[in-house]
C-alpha cells in the first residue's frame, strides 16, 4: 500500500531524517518507535505532503506522492492526526468533524460517514454543539481520530494518540484504534507507549536518530534486546 524509499528530509539544510525506507501492507497496524527527537513525527508529515524529501521517494497505492501537495495527499485516501490533537477548539464538535470531510462532496456520503464515526465514539453525539476547547482532554482526542476517519481514509497515520492521557483512556484509545483496523483502515502508529504499540502492531520499525535500525513483527520487536533496554527498561 505505502512504500517509502529511501528519503532524506532536511530542517535548514540538517537532517532529520537520513535514508529511511519502509512499507505498510494493506491492512496491516505498523508501528514506528524511537525516543524523542529520532525523527517520527517528520516522518508522518513528510509522507503527508507538510514535508518534501530530498532525495527520496513514497509511493501510495502505485501511485508517487513525495512531490504532492498535503490536500491531495487526502484526497487520495491519507489522513494524519497529528501530535498534540490540533483541533478547532472555538469550532463545535460538529464543525470539526465536517472539516475533516470535506473531501466528500455528496451530503448523504458525509451523513454515513458521521454515522459511522458515532458507532465509534458515541460520546462526540452527545457534544456536538459543544465547542472543541471545552472537552476533556480524552474526548479531544477521540475527536481529533474521528476527525481524520471523517475523509474516509485507506491509511490513518495516527501521531502520539495515548499522549497527555490517563491510563484507563490509553486502554481505550488502543482498543479504538483495534476496531478501526478491523473495520477495514490500515494504520501507521507512532506512539510512546512502546510496549502497547508493539503489541498491538503486525510489524514494526525502530528509529533512531533519523535511521531505521531494527524491523520485525510487533513480537520480534518486543523480544529484541536493544527495544527492552532501551524503551522497555529491562
Amino acid at each position: 500500500m505505502l512504500e517509502v524509499s529511501h528519503i532524506r528530509v532536511c530542517y535548514d539544510q540538517v537532517p532529520a531524517i537520513h535514508d529511511v525506507s519502509f512499507r505498510i501492507e494493506e491492512g496491516e497496524i505498523v508501528s514506528i518507535i524511537g525516543a524523542n527527537g529520532a525523527g517520527k513525527s517528520t516522518l508522518l508529515k513528510t509522507i503527508s505532503g507538510l514535508l518534501h524529501p530530498d532525495p527520496g521517494q513514497i509511493e501510495f497505492l502505485g501511485e508517487r506522492i513525495d512531490q504532492l501537495l498535503a490536500h491531495r495527499i487526502v484526497e487520495l485516501g491519507i489522513s494524519h492526526v497529528p501530535e498534540g490533537r490540533r483541533i478547532f477548539q472555538y469550532m463545535t464538535v460538529q464543525r470539526n468533524l465536517r472539516l475533516g470531510a470535506y473531501t466528500q462532496k455528496s451530503e448523504e456520503i458525509r451523513e454515513e460517514i458521521l454515522k459511522q464515526v458515532f458507532e465509534i465514539f458515541p460520546i462526540l453525539r452527545e457534544r456536538l454543539d459543544q465547542k472543541a476547547g471545552t472537552l476533556s482532554g480524552g474526548e479531544q482526542q477521540m475527536l481529533a481520530i474521528a476527525r481524520g476517519l471523517m475523509s474516509r481514509p485507506k491509511l490513518l497515520m495516527l501521531d502520539e494518540p495515548s499522549l497527555g492521557l490517563m491510563p484507563t483512556l490509553v486502554t481505550q484509545v488502543f482498543d479504538t484504534i483495534k476496531r478501526i483496523n478491523a473495520e477495514g483502515t490500515t494504520i501507521l502508529l507512532i506512539e510512546q507507549n512502546v510496549r502497547e504499540a508493539l503489541e498491538l502492531a503486525h510489524r514494526a520499525y525502530v528509529l533512531q536518530t533519523g535511521n531505521i535500525v531494527l524491523e520485525g513483527t510487533g513480537a520480534e520487536l518486543l523480544e529484541s534486546d536493544l527495544v527492552r533496554k532501551a524503551y522497555l527498561g529491562i
